[in-house]
């Protein structure tokens, strides 16, 4: 038996808040990602672990150890990683002959490996080599993707998404205009995958919307696809399945248009529309001889005639 897999009573308070921590929520913590180095991992791996642990903290773990695994061949290590720190994503790096400077970027579903990609970093250039301000820690990213083969493609389709679940961050209920200060760019062209990190800054343009310029702000990897281990369809979609609390409430003779503008449909009785009072202006009450046509029940014109 498995000792992560046993059934834990907490003993202190401590124990106890640390076992709800990581018990199954409506809404679940953010991402964690553990970042491993293998066991033959050379220099530029490291650098490339280290900076993007620096972009991912405090959500992130660095193992600093090597450790001797091929996650396309055994991936029980990583599973133990994955449940002994509470990590839903990971990055592991690794270098040899036939696979030089490679990177394995997956992410996990029930402390089991979902999907994962193996990456090649062609160029690397540092946080440390681009002499620029950086942003701070735990700042949010924007993401951005550009070219085809990220909506035509399965495999770069899979990519973008477990991109975006890697680098996403914390969720937020609101967002103010000085705080979008980083910006994440995925570029897929020729067979490669660019990446690309960059600082906001805002300029004074005149006018209240202010000047918008990028600052290369670093790391910057140029990589090539290798690998590929893809879920199921089916397991897939089930990893995507929200509880059904989450899911919004159905509201009756509610609709909605494509632009969003929400209809109502009310259901009243039937009105007599005859008792309406619709003469408000002094000028416009009734005259006594329109009050005695209407009690008699003749009109006021026939009476004048007559």
């Amino acid at each position: 038996m498995d000792p992560l897999d046993r059934v834990v009573k907490p003993k202190t308070k401590r124990a106890k808040r640390f076992l709800e921590k990581r018990e199954p929520k409506l809404k679940e913590n953010t991402k964690i990602a553990m970042l491993i180095k293998g066991g033959n991992a050379n220099l530029r791996v490291t650098e490339v672990l280290k900076d993007i642990y620096a972009v991912k903290k405090p959500f992130a773990v660095l193992y600093r150890k090597k450790n001797i695994t091929r996650p396309f061949e055994d991936q029980t290590s990583l599973e133990f990683f994955s449940k002994k720190s509470d990590c839903s994503l990971f990055l592991f790096g690794s270098h040899n002959k036939k696979r030089p400077n490679n990177l394995v970027i997956g992410r996990m579903f029930d402390y089991h490996v979902l999907d994962m990609i193996e990456l090649g970093v062609e160029k690397f250039v540092s946080l440390k080599d681009v002499k620029n301000s950086k942003c701070p820690e735990g700042t949010k990213p924007m993401l951005i993707f550009a070219g085809d083969m990220f909506d035509v493609n399965e495999e770069y389709r899979r990519l973008k998404s477990l991109l975006i679940d890697f680098f996403r961050g914390p969720t937020v209920p609101s967002i103010r205009l000085a705080g979008l200060e980083y910006v994440l760019h995925f570029t897929a062209v020729d067979g490669k995958i660019y990446m690309r990190s960059y600082k906001v800054l805002l300029k004074k343009s005149g006018c209240k919307i202010p000047r918008i310029e990028l600052e290369e702000m670093g790391p910057s990897l140029d990589l090539v696809m290798r690998r590929t281990h893809l879920a199921s369809d089916d397991l897939y979609k089930l990893s995507l399945k929200q509880p059904k609390a989450l899911k919004p409430k159905k509201k009756k003779n509610i609709s909605h248009d494509v632009f969003g503008t929400t209809y109502g449909r009310i259901h009243m009785q039937k009105q007599d529309l005859g008792k309406l009072q619709t003469r408000k202006m002094k000028g416009l009450k009734k005259r006594p001889a329109e009050k005695a046509a209407e009690d008699s029940g003749v009109s006021p014109k026939k009476s004048k005639s007559a």
